[in-house]
């Protein structure tokens, strides 16, 4: 922080500088009462206009610089002026002995500290030597008094200056600490921001468009043969549109998602979600893709028969198989509780995203979503019947999903996107995401998220 800068600078400059004219005036008055009709009186009456000029003239010429201990030549020159006209007077009038203190300052402001003390330590010799000229006797007191307040008042300006030069070192580190902050906050806001994006894109956008490629191929495909079929498909597509519209603008305002919008709670948004993605689900039978277009190929429906366990299934699952039909259904277990907004937006884009993976990866016929209140959290269970794969290990991050120990498809084909938004989720509100899964065998899902310390 530059003198300039400094608030007592500003009220204790003027302050001297107004105590040097009194003085000044003060000691001419003196010595025309005390001596008139003197014939020096002119030189006196002249140096004392010389000397109140080249005082004026010194604030124009600036103090020396708070980062430097070298006044500049300019100064020298005006302080150098300043002190011979002082001498000059006070050898032809003792009476203006009294202007050295403002003297003092001056110097202790222009001059490195030794320099300054130096410049003191002369003036006051001056001033002590006047003062025995104007004592009738020899007085101790004008001998030693004026070294004394010269000493102290040096020591105790020093010292303010040090603890003035130690402060401004202390401000501009705060204030360089609070400019590196501002500025990683604003890169986390945007790190955040960008991360938000992401995780609504992917569970919204990315599995309705989706759904749109897989009923506008299907549509092409049928639109010789079945052309009602076809329109159907089309038309579905465009309700799907319509639907991720409005969603993209809901996100973008950092708004909850459409389906909880207008009150609706989260059992409400998860069985229109479970009940529109079955909707939407390619149906089978359709004719196979032409060779320049993904493979898609209806997978039929299989449900496991009664105590039958899941690695029972049939190993066509643990292949790369075709997406196809998926019925998603929805259950609700234990008393149900108001959830807080981020709660319930955090699962419902949880199960979004996590149908948008079952239908792309998973190759599942079916998918259970249960959303279970329990006496302290609230969890929500994505089960499938698709082909499995081996999990990540926590957390999950693009990093571990490119683990070889995890298949491409697991991982969004390498993308590796959506269990990473999922976690981060869960981690924002203090819960767990956990999957169970092994090649063939299906996999679930599990989010809980403790009720009782939810933000």
């Amino acid at each position: 922080m530059p003198r300039e800068a400094d608030p007592d600078a500003r009220w204790l400059g003027p302050v001297f500088h107004v105590a040097f004219f009194l003085l000044l005036g003060a000691s001419l008055a003196r010595f025309l009462l005390r001596h008139p009709g003197e014939p020096r009186t002119p030189w006196i009456i002249t140096l004392s206009l010389v000397l109140a000029l080249l005082y004026v003239l010194g604030p124009s010429l600036g103090s020396r610089p708070h980062h430097t201990r070298r006044p500049t030549a300019r100064r020298l020159l005006w302080l150098g002026a300043v002190v011979a006209a002082w001498v000059v007077l006070v050898l032809l009038a003792p009476s203006f002995a009294w202007c050295a203190v403002p003297l003092f300052y001056t110097g202790l402001r222009t001059l490195p500290a030794g320099a300054a003390s130096l410049l003191v330590g002369v003036l006051t010799v001056f001033v002590v030597v006047a003062q025995l000229r104007l004592s009738a006797g020899f007085d101790p007191n004008l001998l030693l008094a004026p070294p004394a307040v010269a000493a102290l008042a040096t020591a105790v300006f020093v010292h303010m200056e040090r603890q003035a030069v130690r402060q401004r070192a202390l401000i501009d580190d705060l204030i360089r600490t609070r400019r590196e902050l501002a500025a990683t906050e604003r890169r986390e806001g945007t790190l955040a921001e960008r991360q938000r994006l992401s995780m609504e894109i992917h569970d919204t956008l990315a599995q309705g468009l989706s759904s749109q490629q897989m009923l506008l191929q299907a549509a092409a495909r049928t639109w010789d043969s079945e052309p009602t079929t076809a329109r159907g498909h089309i038309r579905t597509a465009t309700e799907i549109t319509a639907r991720n519209l409005a969603e993209a603008r809901r996100f973008v305002h950092d708004l909850a998602p459409a389906d909880l919008a207008d009150g609706a709670s989260l059992p409400e948004a998860l069985r229109e979600l479970a009940a529109r993605t079955t909707q939407s689900a390619l149906p089978a039978g359709l004719p196979p893709a032409p060779p320049d277009q993904p493979t898609v190929r209806p997978a039929p429906a299989r449900q496991p028969a009664a105590g039958q366990p899941a690695a029972q299934q049939p190993a066509a699952r643990s292949g790369p198989g075709p997406r196809g039909p998926v019925t998603v259904r929805f259950r609700e277990d234990g008393t149900p509780v108001p959830l807080p907004d981020r709660v319930a937006s955090a699962l419902l884009r949880i199960a979004q995203g996590a149908l948008a993976n079952v239908r792309e990866h998973a190759a599942a016929a079916t998918v259970t979503l249960t959303l279970s209140y329990l006496d302290d959290q609230v969890v929500l269970d994505i089960a499938d019947d698709g082909r499995g794969f081996t999990p990540p290990p926590a957390p999950y991050t693009p990093s571990t999903l490119a683990a070889p120990a995890v298949p491409a498809t697991a991982a969004g084909r390498g993308r590796g996107h959506g269990l990473p938004a999922m976690y981060a989720r869960m981690r924002q509100l203090g819960g767990t995401l956990t999957i169970e899964s092994t090649p063939g065998e299906g996999t679930v899902l599990s989010a809980a998220v403790p009720l009782e310390h939810t933000p």
